[in-house]
């Protein structure tokens, strides 16, 4: 309420005078002489010792010029760290992935472009990554499975095709591929619920109208990895989620109708801020 005032004074006692601080303000000195005599006016308090060729601190005057002082240094330091952020040279961005490797050579680009910002990944399936951009947990997400919603601006980063994991001693190792069709009874290690990978499985096996086996359940890719490993039964993952372990097989679905759809998102009302607009600029050169 009383910030133009206060400046006011503040740039009479550094400035020494009336005139230079109207002249350092871009103000008139009538105006800037009322803020004064308004804040002495308001608060009973007299601030300058005036003369006709002068002007002087008085007691009160050196007392507020000391919490001035600290008052616009802070807003210089504010003011500072605004413009960083604004070039990017300070900040943060918070990223939610359904896998890291769909995003990492994006993030690496983004780092060697901005070094001063901190970049901080999570990890979750599609359901928790969509709760956390609405939640305003995450900045950005990356995942499958993204709802018809005007809130959320979309960019496609790519599609994969499914294909099913088993562990290296398993009967079918040395194929290579099966129809989808084999899958029916055979034991299965299936993603959490609210995992896009699980719901693509569930709707194959309802498209062709064939019978699940038993299901273990498990949380995260690495769960499922471990799961087959040790000889528990089929997992699935998007193709370029395999990686390398020697202890599984990797096996390709010939009839398989439903790919993986990798999506970057980011709610509307974000996406103009700064540092996630400099993040998904990058992703539409990165992206494969």
């Amino acid at each position: 309420m009383y910030y133009s005032q206060l400046r006011a004074f503040h740039a009479v006692a550094t400035q020494g005078g009336f005139s230079k601080a109207a002249e350092h303000l871009h103000l008139t000195q009538p105006t800037l002489s009322d803020q004064v005599r308004k804040l002495e006016k308001d608060f009973d308090i007299l601030l300058f010792n005036r003369t006709s060729r002068s002007v002087a601190l008085t007691d009160a005057g050196r007392h507020l010029l000391a919490i001035t002082n600290r008052m616009f240094e802070c807003e210089g330091e504010a003011l500072e760290y605004l413009k960083e952020s604004q070039n990017l040279l300070v900040g943060s961005l918070t990223l939610s992935a359904d896998a890291p490797f769909h995003v990492l050579r994006i993030v690496r680009a983004f780092r060697n472009r901005y070094p001063g910002v901190t970049v901080n990944l999570k990890i979750g399936n599609s359901e928790d990554i969509l709760n956390q951009l609405y939640d305003f947990d995450a900045d950005v997400g990356v995942f499958s499975h993204v709802p018809d919603d005007a809130r959320l601006k979309v960019l496609s980063l790519r599609d994969d095709p499914l294909v099913a994991v088993i562990n290296r001693d398993h009967p079918w190792a040395g194929r290579g591929a099966v129809q989808f069709k084999e899958l029916a009874g055979e034991p299965l290690v299936l993603r959490e619920r609210g995992s896009t990978t699980r719901k693509l499985v569930e709707q194959e096996f309802a498209r062709l109208e064939i019978q699940m086996g038993t299901v273990m359940e498990v949380e995260g890719r690495e769960s499922i990895r471990e799961a087959v490993a040790t000889g528990n039964g089929i997992g699935f993952v998007s193709k370029p989620e395999f990686g390398f372990d020697s202890r599984l097989v990797m096996i390709e679905l010939k009839d398989c109708k439903l790919p993986m759809h990798e999506y970057m998102v980011c709610l509307e009302n974000r996406a103009e801020t700064r540092v996630v607009r400099a993040f998904w600029e990058l992703a539409m050169t990165e992206r494969d």
